[in-house]
């Protein structure tokens, strides 16, 4: 569909309304990227019987399992991510996203014992990987592979790279959460891209600010995606890997701004379990990935603003710059 904006194209995938706006008519490029969505969807996921990651989890304990080199190699990356010092991802996860089953039907919190038995199945670093056989082995029965915090940023940065195939140098995906910009935008004055950083736990799309980048990608994690509530305490989807129960600290969300959509996956968990004060002072040691906070006692906080702009939008929030 062609407006002032592009030609944009939607699709029901990966749990979500995917966009893609290009700013050339092109339905064969458009037609391509979401076989390739769908091709990687089926072997990704850990909702389908018959995909890879499966096919690992499932063997378990039991034998190391010959994966398409893509699969390889995003197991690689999210491996490489799970061993970061004090890192809050973890790719062996699976165990108790299953126990929780937040945002899949989980509305109570599991019982103490069975998150303890859980937690110690989920050591990244029994995950075998041995590249010249290509082959993934979870060295514990019970262990589970659980890519949902990487998967999206690594096909959209496999996405960019087919585009530019067709010779496609300006264009937009949305993934849901994880938005990637490719080149400058040539629609606005500025040639910005403009992203709504939304504002959590509003039902419509309020939007706290428009984030403004060029050729960046824009991940965001926040506790109101996927949540329910007992007792008068919220329990979301982000799982703190070291105790096996949902983050708790001051953040609502956390937006990164990076290069590549992958590097948005890693870092935005990574980096949320840290607090804000510890994950700046990380976040010094990292030059091209930029964050901005929103805390639970309503702060926008920005860093590292040389790689976008910020507009507010819901002045309800109180805006800190370079925070500390």
């Amino acid at each position: 569909m062609m407006s002032h904006a592009g030609y944009t194209y939607h699709r029901q995938l990966m749990g979500t309304t995917i966009s893609l706006t290009l700013f050339v008519d092109h339905k064969i490029a458009a037609q391509a990227v979401f076989t390739l969505l769908e091709q990687l969807e089926d072997i990704f996921t850990v909702n389908r019987q018959h995909s890879q990651i499966m096919a690992i989890n499932r063997a378990a304990g039991q034998h190391p399992v010959a994966v398409d080199g893509l699969v390889f190699d995003l197991i690689y990356q999210a491996k490489q991510a799970s061993l970061l010092p004090n890192s809050y991802f973890n790719l062996a996860i699976g165990p108790l996203v299953k126990l929780w089953k937040i945002g899949f039907n989980g509305h109570s919190v599991p019982n103490a014992i069975d998150i303890q038995q859980r937690l110690a199945l989920t050591d990244p670093r029994l995950v075998e990987l041995n590249a010249n056989a290509r082959t993934v082995f979870l060295k514990k029965a019970g262990m589970a592979l659980d890519l949902g915090a990487i998967a999206k940023g690594y096909i959209a940065d496999l996405v960019k790279v087919m585009l530019d195939g067709y010779g496609i140098s300006q264009a937009m995906i949305n993934l849901g959460g994880n938005v990637l910009t490719i080149g400058n935008s040539p629609i606005s004055a500025d040639h910005h891209w403009r992203i709504g950083l939304k504002k959590p736990f509003t039902t419509d799309d309020s939007l706290l600010g428009i984030i403004k980048v060029k050729n960046k990608s824009v991940v965001t994690s926040g506790i109101y995606e996927r949540y329910f509530i007992q007792d008068q305490q919220l329990y979301h989807h982000i799982i703190d890997p070291q105790t096996g129960y949902p983050l708790d600290n001051e953040l609502q969300s956390l937006t990164i701004i990076a290069p590549t959509s992958l590097a948005g996956d890693v870092y935005s968990t990574v980096i949320f379990g840290m607090g804000i004060k510890t994950a700046i002072t990380y976040l010094k040691q990292l030059n091209s990935i930029a964050a901005i906070f929103v805390t639970k006692d309503q702060k926008i906080i920005l860093h590292t603003k040389q790689q976008y702009d910020f507009e507010q939008l819901d002045h309800q929030y109180q805006l800190i710059n370079d925070y500390i």
